[in-house]
């Protein structure tokens, strides 16, 4: 055997040995948000109503093999600034210290760790980190679909949803008791390559 052949198997193992069966995987990129992808919240205002907003400004890229959907894995940054209640002076007050503080902390990001699940859905275990803040969380997943699209891409999407406590990530400003959590709404359709903008 030759020097070189022995070199190539050796990088062969190696990136077997980083990478994993996650190799495989295919990446995507999260289509434009507000287009095709949205993570939208939901709290209690003052025990009254359910306030819902959205944050306009996030990306990132996902890997996905439906016949290895354990090997799935995302990160996703998003610009806190772009947090839109639909009310200018609340989101004001949002981006503030006694919320965001987004001069402070202008980025929140997520990194998934594992996912337990099968190909139509599962828990995707992931440090979310925000408000300066990193916390290990759990999303409820569910596979929507996937396919060719009309502009010669493929695609594929996903729902999840999980409860966060304000409190875990430093925000205690005081809501009421019934806004001490808040759901998070994650719509991710991704493309592979680059999508079509």
């Amino acid at each position: 055997m030759t020097l070189q052949r022995i070199i190539n198997i050796v990088l062969l193992a190696s990136t077997l040995t980083v990478f994993g069966k996650s190799a495989v995987a295919t990446e995507y990129e999260i289509d434009i948000p507000g287009m095709h992808a949205a993570i939208q919240f939901r709290i209690y205002h003052l025990g009254y109503s359910v306030l819902t907003g959205r944050f306009n400004d996030f990306g990132g890229t996902f890997t996905w093999d439906k016949d290895n959907p354990q090997d799935s894995s995302i990160n996703v940054t998003i610009k806190t600034a772009s947090i839109d209640s639909n009310h200018a002076e609340r989101d004001k007050h949002l981006r503030e210290a006694d919320f965001l503080n987004v001069e402070k902390y202008p980025e929140a990001t997520f990194e998934s760790t594992k996912y337990n699940g099968d190909a139509t859905g599962g828990k995707l275990d992931g440090i979310l980190t925000l408000h300066g803040v990193s916390k290990p969380i759990t999303i409820d997943v569910k596979f929507i679909g996937e396919g060719d699209d009309p502009w010669g891409g493929y695609r594929a999407g996903f729902e999840g949803h999980v409860k966060l406590r304000r409190a875990d990530f430093g925000m205690t400003y005081n809501l009421g008791p019934k806004s001490e959590e808040m759901d998070l709404d994650l719509y991710i359709e991704g493309c592979r390559d680059t999508c079509q903008k």
